[in-house]
């Protein structure tokens, strides 16, 4: 393992993978996010499931020391920002997402539409989030949710929520990891209250964990 700041070059970009569960793209100053299931919670326990409060917050303040540590200009979210319809009817996730919009007026926002966000519908017209379909190619890059090949461009995604088991029996422990294969890139779901999928890296594949405040390849 290595530990230390962590870069890769795919599509003929250079990236660095971040320990927050995000990706860096320096040339077009352009923080990377998948999965951030917003309202994920607040849908659980309008079904009546107790899950922990303040999710929402957690993920903005993570978001918000992103873009300040790397002076970051845009947004850019592989799908799934909303997690359901619900989200809409849940007054605070709505007000945490506006009060951190409304803070953030010249940060540009794209969202490359997900499978959650085609059920979900867009966030508010308020939020002044640019919406589009996949994939979004960007240089060298191909913006997408769902994780596909795609010709002339290295796709990055999200969808899976990647993760590896480290250690054996009662050690063993999982922990989110971005995913690279020869053409396409899945990065760990960023939102604080999602699940994992355990991924089977192939021999050209690149694994890399993020264990703590770093990020390693494994």
């Amino acid at each position: 393992m290595n530990g230390g700041e962590t870069w890769i070059e795919r599509g003929g970009e250079r990236l660095q993978l971040l320990a927050e569960r995000a990706l860096w793209w320096p040339a077009r100053q352009a923080l990377l996010v998948a999965d951030a299931h917003f309202g994920k919670a607040a849908s659980f326990r309008r079904l009546g499931v107790p899950v922990p409060q303040g999710t929402t917050g957690r993920n903005l303040d993570v978001l918000s020391g992103l873009i300040e540590r790397h002076g970051a200009r845009r947004l850019l979210v592989l799908g799934d920002l909303l997690h359901s319809a619900h989200a809409h009817d849940a007054p605070d996730t709505l007000a945490a997402l506006a009060a951190w919009r409304a803070a953030r007026v010249d940060l540009r926002i794209v969202l490359v539409r997900g499978n959650h966000d085609d059920r979900a519908g867009d966030p508010p017209a308020a939020l002044g989030i640019e919406v589009v379909d996949e994939p979004l190619r960007l240089a060298g890059l191909a913006l997408c949710h769902h994780p596909r090949a795609l010709p002339g461009a290295y796709v990055l995604a999200g969808h899976l929520h990647p993760c590896i088991t480290i250690g054996r029996g009662f050690d063993r422990l999982r922990l989110p990891c971005f995913h690279f294969g020869p053409a396409v890139g899945v990065l760990p779901a960023f939102g604080a209250f999602t699940g994992m999928h355990p991924v089977r890296p192939g021999r050209a594949d690149e694994v890399y964990v993020v264990a703590g405040e770093v990020v390693r390849r494994v």
